[in-house]
């Protein structure tokens, strides 16, 4: 049963107020799912798909979405991006690429109903060009904790974890996830933030030197090059008209308030909603992110 956001949590405000993106061909990969049913008359609702964010996969919102595939009442899909979680590794790894791929997986699914994209930061993103290159493909887009703008300082810090974790694995070959940990500790000091990205690596037998699961030269190379921070799209030329969610952490700076103007640029149909956390929304307050996220959309469809 539909809960009521809790108004001491959440604040809101409401903006009311489609142009394909030309690409060459994009070579594409099959994306690693997860699939949570609540039962077979579920078809006939929008399939809810949510996209994790950097250095994210499918199995950070597992408990989430299996919460939401059962009071929404419809089925919901965790996807791995490139070169995340199980997803095959491929040297391109830009947001063009990264909605091609979502595009491609959901042309495969042949659902009945449009789907619902829901992604968190680096998925946000994606969720957001897909919109904007294949403005058919989803019914709704939200976005979580990011916005339709370049970024200009993300990538030192991303990228000093890159390097941090290819000194330990690659030049020292570490054995002891401890030692990784100590490594990493010296550009990270949130043991929390820590332990979410070395969720990408693999220990082996005794005394083997611990691997990782993600290709850290093609992430490190995307982010040094600025793909992951930056935003592709040019504010005037593209836009999406369908109903857009931004649901914002308000102790992250993510989605500042002087760049609502450029998101009315590109999705002009949306609302935005606070949530009082960080910029990890999802696992930080589950919760209000559930309540904020059935709302809309329940109140969307019986619209």
């Amino acid at each position: 049963m539909f809960r009521v956001p809790n108004p001491c949590c959440i604040k809101t405000r409401l903006f009311t107020t489609s142009v394909n993106v030309k690409e060459a061909a994009i070579e594409t990969v099959n994306l690693a799912f997860d699939k949570y049913s609540f039962d077979q008359s579920t078809k006939s609702k929008s399939p809810l798909i949510i996209l994790h964010g950097l250095f994210g996969s499918k199995a950070n919102t597992r408990t989430v979405a299996k919460q939401l595939s059962q009071r929404m009442r419809r089925n919901v899909y965790c996807l791995d991006l490139r070169n995340f979680g199980s997803s095959p590794h491929i040297k391109r790894l830009d947001y063009p690429s990264l909605s091609a791929d979502v595009e491609s997986w959901i042309e495969k699914q042949e659902f009945e109903q449009k789907p619902i994209l829901v992604g968190h930061s680096m998925g946000a993103k994606t969720a957001m060009a897909l919109a904007l290159r294949k403005p058919h493909v989803p019914k709704y887009v939200v976005s979580v904790d990011n916005a339709p703008i370049t970024f200009g300082n993300t990538g030192a810090k991303f990228g000093k974890y890159i390097n941090q974790l290819r000194l330990a694995l690659e030049k020292y070959k570490y054995t002891d996830m401890k030692q990784v940990d100590e490594k990493f500790a010296e550009v990270e000091p949130n043991k929390t933030i820590r332990q979410f990205v070395m969720m990408n690596l693999s220990r082996g037998k005794t005394n083997e030197p611990i691997k990782s699961k993600i290709p850290l030269d093609i992430i490190g190379d995307a982010i040094a090059k600025g793909f992951i921070a930056s935003w592709p799209y040019e504010s005037g030329k593209v836009r999406w008209t369908g109903p857009t969610l931004f649901i914002r952490g308000s102790q992250s700076d993510y989605v500042p308030d002087d760049i609502i103007p450029e998101i009315a640029m590109f999705f002009p149909n949306f609302e935005i909603r606070d949530i009082d956390c960080g910029h990890w929304v999802i696992s930080e307050s589950p919760d209000n992110f559930m309540d904020v996220l059935q709302e809309y959309i329940e109140r969307k469809e019986d619209n």
